[in-house]
């Protein structure tokens, strides 16, 4: 099965969003907009995985979840990568979110997985041109959109099942998630040693 581990926003940052891009989807109808209810943030790719791997998996990933604290997050803002992908950047909390990122990474690697070594870039996905297409324009009307925050308090597993949805594209479905329940760091406990 497709996996990957993602945060997803609630349904207020979506629908801001929606908002938002609801004009730059008629000004560039050509491209393939991804779906209001597909937006997250991925944590990590993982492609294809054998079902015999998602038992472990799951285990490090909730092990990885106790570790880390709610993050304050928000999007805002607009980018892209080369001509091809309009996104819109993840805000706040970016140094726990990367170790998240990395955590979740480390969980995969140990459960056998091979994960690409890459900088991260939180980013959700808006866009995608089925060619080259001149995305400056539309990063550019993003520049100054800013979402509410919000506190992303649970990591999911997702599977991708591709061309599943009604116009074709992806349907992504949770098949498991785990509360983030770490104290940030320089906080103390208030349950004694």
């Amino acid at each position: 099965m497709r996996l990957f581990v993602a945060l997803t926003p609630p349904d207020e940052v979506t629908e801001a969003l929606r908002v938002t891009t609801a004009a730059l989807r008629e000004l560039a109808p050509k491209l393939r907009w991804t779906r209001p209810e597909q937006w997250h943030v991925t944590l990590v790719f993982l492609g294809e995985v054998d079902d015999g791997l998602v038992g472990e998996l799951s285990r490090r990933l909730e092990r990885a979840a106790t570790r880390h604290p709610p993050l304050s997050l928000s999007l805002g803002g607009g980018g892209r990568f080369g001509n091809r992908v309009l996104w819109t950047q993840v805000q706040g909390d970016r140094d726990n979110l990367r170790r998240l990122a990395g955590s979740a990474a480390a969980a995969a690697r140990r459960s056998r997985l091979p994960v690409e070594d890459r900088p991260y870039r939180p980013h959700v996905t808006l866009a995608r041109a089925p060619g080259q297409a001149d995305l400056r324009p539309l990063v550019q009307r993003l520049a100054c959109w800013e979402g509410p925050p919000w506190v992303a308090g649970q990591l999911h597993l997702v599977r991708s099942h591709l061309g599943a949805a009604p116009d074709g594209s992806a349907l992504h479905e949770p098949i498991a998630g785990w509360p983030l329940t770490g104290r940030a760091p320089g906080t103390k406990s208030s349950v004694p040693d």
